[in-house]
């Protein structure tokens, strides 16, 4: 690697890869590092459990990659992405037997809440009718100098409240509280803390102005898609190359990070100054991720019809039993009822099971690097909901939050996230710096998601490191 590039990047995750796409845009020589075998870091796909079963490693559905203000401008349809939208974005099952759904339109959802159906429609409306300048402002730096300032001070009105207090503030009724609060718990953040009410309504927005699709084929197909696209730009990549140190690097005017904030700490050693380096080992994980991947011999059995127009279903029950659950796996305790995050993608891309066959994706949360094995516990929680669940497993593959650093450093004690998004983190991420993407290296540029605006599937922390990059003179 005796080449000079304009610009090296390390990691081939969504980040990583919008970098590298953006720097050959415009017209810079870029050559991507990847130490695994295959590029995508959280959006891989694989034959986890049977053969002609396709399972989604990390990420499964992507209602921001929709949104993301730099993603959705690129060509990626043309190199094999294609976006899989279910009926509806999500359904939340009740003991009862009812569920309740989140539709594109804010009214059907609404129609669904009761007396609580004018309020769903003031918390979402103002912000689904604005909702690309909302993510234009939000999916960034916090600090910077807004292009619509009412927009973003009437968002933030509602987004730095906890996720508890806003919810019984402005909903009565269990559905419509249970309905946001699932959304906000995709975050790890305490649901008693500010800001958590922001990833309620960021998610709960884009699933009324954008929807929450799946890739078809796995999520693989958008680092694939990315990757045809940087090739088709002249953009290089090589699997297989894990760097251990800044010095193995070919020359290169600049070298972007596509790893935690703990992996750049490695990285960096003494070449960072002590104060930097001082700032990046405190730097906050959130809480652990432990997943279940199954091969069904057919759909699940859910009680509650609904359930089955939705890729996503939150398994959770009240507000309350959410929030008894976030705040004991804080503490150190796994949930006896972990709220879990179901997907079950193959109802509407049947191209990733054999036919008559299904998949399904499930994960809860547990105490940071627990090794405690959840898959009886996230199991019961779909038996609880779908009675019958259990006989129609063919096969079951497990990560737990280890494993999930194992296989993605940047996901430190199982954090996918590669930060906890306190307040905050989320203005100070990964140290507190007006460019949060720009390190004190000159030609070292953060781009991960552990920097604004921090975990999903946007690309947007590789966009802005890429700009930061661009304006420093590369």
């Amino acid at each position: 690697m005796s080449r000079e590039y304009d610009a090296v990047i390390v990691g081939s995750g969504p980040n990583g890869l919008a970098a590298a796409v953006l720097l050959a845009r415009a017209g810079r020589s870029v050559l991507v590092l990847e130490a695994g075998d295959t590029p995508g870091g959280g959006t891989r796909s694989a034959p986890l459990t049977l053969p002609g079963f396709t399972h989604d490693i990390c990420s499964a559905v992507h209602p921001l990659g929709v949104a993301s203000p730099f993603l959705r401008r690129l060509p990626l349809g043309k190199y094999g992405l294609e976006w899989v939208q279910p009926p509806a974005p999500l359904a939340h099952p009740f003991d009862d037997g009812t569920a309740v759904t989140q539709e594109r339109s804010t009214r059907a959802t609404a129609a669904q809440l009761g007396p609580d159906g004018a309020a769903w429609c003031w918390l979402m409306d103002p912000f689904v009718r604005r909702w690309r300048p909302l993510y234009a402002e939000t999916l960034g730096p916090m600090i910077h100098w807004p292009r619509h300032p009412l927009l973003l001070a009437r968002f933030g009105l509602r987004a730095l409240w906890p996720t508890t207090l806003l919810a019984r503030r402005v909903f009565r009724g269990e559905a419509a509280r249970a309905l946001f609060a699932g959304s906000a718990a995709h975050a790890t953040l305490s649901f008693r803390r500010p800001p958590s009410a922001a990833f309620g309504l960021i998610l709960g927005i884009a699933g009324h102005a954008v929807g929450w699709p799946v890739a078809r084929g796995g999520s693989g197909q958008i680092a694939r898609a990315l990757v045809a696209y940087l090739q088709a730009l002249g953009g290089e990549l090589r699997t297989g190359c894990k760097v251990e140190s800044l010095d193995e690097l070919p020359p290169a005017r600049a070298i972007l990070l596509d790893v935690s904030a703990r992996e750049l700490l490695r990285l960096g050693g003494a070449r960072l100054p002590t104060g930097y380096r001082q700032q990046l080992a405190r730097f906050e994980y959130g809480l652990g991720t432990f997943k279940v991947d199954w091969a069904l011999d057919a759909p699940i059995p859910w009680r509650a019809p609904a359930c089955a127009r939705a890729a996503t279903v939150h398994l959770g029950g009240t507000l309350a039993e959410m929030d008894a659950g976030r705040q004991g796996e804080w503490a150190g305790r796994p949930a006896e009822r972990p709220f879990v995050i179901l997907a079950q993608p193959t109802l509407f891309d049947p191209t990733r099971a054999p036919p008559g066959k299904h998949t399904a994706w499930a994960y809860c949360h547990v105490p940071n690097g627990s090794p405690v094995d959840m898959t009886a516990r996230i199991e019961a929680q779909v038996e609880r909901f779908a009675p019958g669940f259990r006989d129609r497993i063919l096969a079951r593959h497990v990560i737990s939050a280890p494993a999930f650093e194992e296989y993605n450093p940047n996901d430190v004690g199982g954090d996918i996230n590669a930060g906890e998004a306190t307040l905050r983190q989320m203005v100070f991420r990964p140290v507190v710096s007006l460019v949060p993407y720009a390190t004190p290296l000159p030609n070292v540029f953060l781009c991960s998601a552990s920097t604004p605006p921090g975990g999903a599937v946007h690309g947007m922390c590789g966009y802005h490191a890429a700009r930061t990059a661009l304006r420093r003179g590369l």
